[in-house]
């Protein structure tokens, strides 16, 4: 069952490791629902930590992609150490960009990254999960199941879980109540951010007895 919390700095990536985590997702700028770090940051939490972290690769606020932006992102990250990666985008349409995807992924060469929370802002998710199919290095994806988050979306998730439940890493608002209707539909990842600060507070460091208390629960 493994847990992945967000960290915005080397101290949340420490607290997250001391508290039980198996994986960190690095960010930076919650305020536009997580940017790249800057490859300085990351070079700090890559030693602060043993644990895998997978790195933001997006440039902007939303979900439409910048090509020439974002390959040279990902050239700068891959230069500081990324081995991980979390992207996603939109097309004006509402589909997945594979267009976009096609033109990142080569940057990546082949390491494992998480398609984010764009799937749950597409026109359809039907859509969205075929695009998915078979893109190099894709391993999870990050969703609550609704735009507003796992209250809203968990019917979807446990419903999804039956065709897609080892690449779905539940995250979004996810909190204990939710736990267990994930772990009975075969939902085994799940990513967490805002729980594990008091008081869900972006501005407050992760708490390592937060994420020890999520660990206890997600097991």
């Amino acid at each position: 069952m493994l847990l992945e919390i967000i960290a915005l700095d080397a101290a949340d990536a420490r607290a997250a490791e001391n508290g039980g985590a198996d994986r960190i997702e690095l960010v930076s700028d919650m305020s536009a629902d997580g940017l790249s770090p800057a490859p300085a940051m990351l070079a700090a939490v890559l030693s602060a930590t043993s644990l895998p972290v997978r790195v933001m690769l997006r440039t902007r606020p939303g979900f439409a992609a910048d090509p020439p932006s974002l390959r040279r992102t990902a050239r700068s990250l891959r230069a500081a150490g990324a081995q991980q990666f979390v992207l996603g985008f939109l097309d004006d349409s509402g589909a997945v960009d594979r267009r976009a995807l096609d033109a990142v992924l080569p940057e990546l060469a082949g390491a494992p990254w998480t398609f984010h929370r764009a799937l749950d802002h597409a026109a359809s998710r039907t859509a969205a999960w075929s695009a998915l199919r078979d893109l190099p290095g894709l391993d999870a994806v990050l969703t609550a199941g609704s735009p507003k988050g796992v209250d809203e979306g968990l019917p979807v998730l446990t419903a999804e879980a039956a065709h897609h439940a080892p690449r779905i890493l539940a995250g979004g608002g996810v909190r204990e109540p939710h736990l267990a209707a994930l772990a009975a539909a075969g939902i085994t990842a799940l990513h967490s951010g805002s729980a594990v600060r008091p008081g869900g507070d972006w501005s407050a460091p992760v708490d390592p007895a937060l994420v020890g208390h999520l660990r206890q629960r997600w097991r």
